[in-house]
Formats: C-alpha cells, structure tokens, sequence
C-alpha cells in the first residue's frame, strides 16, 4: 500500500469509528433524557400534581389532561408552564427544561 492510501484508510476508520461514537452517545443521551422525565416529575411537579394542590390537574387524570390539551393546545400550556400562573410559579419550579422537557412532562402527567 502507498502512503496516501494507508493514511486515507486510517482516516477512514478514525471518521467512522468517530461517527459509531456520535451515533451511540446520542442514543445513550436520548435514553438517559426519557428516563429523566420521571425524576424531573418528582422533583419539580410531582409536590402539586400528585395531590391536586392548588387546584393543579392530577398526574394521571388523562380526562381532564386531554381536555386542557384539546382547549389550549400545547404550545400555550408549554407558554404558561414557562410564565407561569398564579397558582404555579415561573417554569414550575423545573429552572433548566427545555420547551421538549416541558412537553414530555404534560405528556408524562396526561397518562
């Protein structure tokens, strides 16, 4: 073998063995984050939706989740969740989630 094709095969694998490794963390990232909805419930919404404090819809309770998603739509609860109510503080008391997380954690409490 030449030396440009030794060095383009080296190359080569370094770039797919780099690609396996983005393609893996992500996978890994992506699951570790769904599993994550449920600890960011407990810590950040679980002390009035698990009760129904504060007239907060239960977790659970997919009627009357399906009924605030059907009316407001999810975009305007994710707007409401973020400014938050007079009932709820500001984010929720979640301080680091994202729109997604504030979608998954409706979707978390609507089942």
């Amino acid at each position: 073998m030449s030396a440009i094709t030794t060095l383009f095969t080296k190359t080569c694998r370094l770039l797919i063995g780099s690609g396996a490794a983005l393609v893996l963390t992500t996978a890994m990232t992506t699951s570790a984050s769904a599993a994550d909805i449920a600890t960011t419930y407990d810590n950040s919404c679980a002390a009035c939706h698990d009760s129904g404090a504060l007239n907060a819809i239960k977790k659970g309770d997919s009627a009357k989740w399906q009924q605030l998603i059907q009316q407001k739509g999810m975009p305007a609860l994710i707007n409401s969740v973020k400014s938050g109510m007079t009932q709820m503080p500001a984010g929720g008391l979640c301080d680091n989630c994202s729109n997604d997380d504030y979608r998954k954690l409706i979707d978390y409490m609507s089942k």
